[in-house]
């Protein structure tokens, strides 16, 4: 058993019953519902019919994810929906009705299991209004620590000028921001071996930081608490390029006068999320302990299904820095 009270700043878990939108909002082939097939499991289902994901009650059931916690001594997960689920594609009205559904629910896990779970909000964030509104509703109404937003809103990076009065609201009321990869790009050149995972996910992650980055987000706004899934996906690997290419080429990288990107590694927090240990010091020796937090992806087979354990056992970590990443960040990073 772990000597620590783990934090999982990185799971994710949906409402028990999901209608069919299609058949209430009269469009959209893409909205998820779930068609339980036995006691237990269940299918994810695209609107339109198509099977989308197999899951289980670990997606649903806050019961069995407190004794899959148990199991790994993880003291507290923070919640969040799956980005299959943001709806960003929707009209704006549609999506913020759904976002009040799944905030509601995930209020109403951590209100009944307040020593275990806090939930991190969804938004309709193809409206910037409705998603303040939203925001504000989480953290006033809900007592929800933040939000789960995804690394792009359809046409808009997330350095776009409309999102603004966004991050200064978030920045405002303290809320802290997840930044989850979705709707990968390359897909149609990548329909087989998991390659949207695989390759689109990292490469979205990194997309989302340099954005920020170089849109000087974290300038702007540098009370703003945003974490990255995945370790940061490809952004870490890469920026020797990145920092190479804000000295090479200013004229196209730095227009709006930032700071180099390796001076931004400390603006930011990523989780723990790389499945290599080698990996792993890297990223510590790049960021510190004190910007990583456990993250583990679950309860989805391409996640850590066993909560940091890889970093308890790496020796060559001393136990200040392994209590740092699998408890004190998450606290830091969540404000509680």
């Amino acid at each position: 058993m772990s000597q620590y009270k783990k934090i999982d700043v990185h799971a994710h878990i949906l409402p028990e019953q999901i209608p069919n939108l299609k058949e209430k909002y009269g469009y959209g082939n893409d909205f998820i519902y779930l068609e339980h097939t036995e006691v237990g499991k269940a299918n994810m289902m695209k609107s339109d019919g198509t099977f989308f994901r197999a899951i289980d009650e670990l997606c649903w059931n806050p019961e069995s994810i407190i004794k899959h916690m148990d199991l790994h001594n993880v003291q507290m997960m923070a919640l969040s929906t799956i980005p299959v689920l943001f709806y960003y594609w929707a009209e704006a009205k549609h999506t913020h009705e759904w976002s009040q559904y799944i905030n509601n629910h995930l209020a109403e896990i951590q209100k009944k299991f307040p020593t275990r779970f806090v939930g991190l909000g969804t938004l309709p964030m193809q409206d910037v209004n409705l998603a303040i509104e939203e925001l504000k509703r989480c953290k006033y109404e809900l007592n929800l620590p933040g939000v789960e937003i995804a690394t792009h809103i359809e046409k808009r990076n997330l350095d776009d000028e409309y999102y603004y009065s966004f991050y200064e609201t978030a920045e405002k009321l303290g809320m802290c921001i997840f930044v989850h990869p979705w709707d990968m790009m390359g897909q149609e050149r990548m329909p087989k071996y998991f390659l949207p995972w695989l390759v689109g996910m990292p490469a979205e992650t990194s997309l989302a930081i340099c954005s920020m980055i170089f849109g000087g987000i974290f300038e702007k706004f540098p009370k703003l608490r945003v974490m990255f899934a995945h370790g940061g996906g490809c952004f870490p690997h890469t920026l020797g390029r990145i920092s190479h290419g804000y000295h090479a080429r200013p004229d196209l990288c730095n227009v709006n006068n930032i700071k180099d990107p390796r001076e931004h590694v400390k603006s930011f927090y990523i989780d723990s999320l790389v499945h290599d240990e080698e990996a792993f010091r890297y990223l510590i020796k790049l960021f510190g302990a004190e910007k990583i937090a456990l993250g583990s992806d679950f309860p989805f087979p391409l996640g850590d299904l066993e909560h940091g354990k890889f970093i308890e056992q790496m020796k060559d970590l001393d136990e200040n820095t392994k209590e740092q990443i699998l408890v004190k960040t998450a606290r830091e990073w969540l404000g509680i």
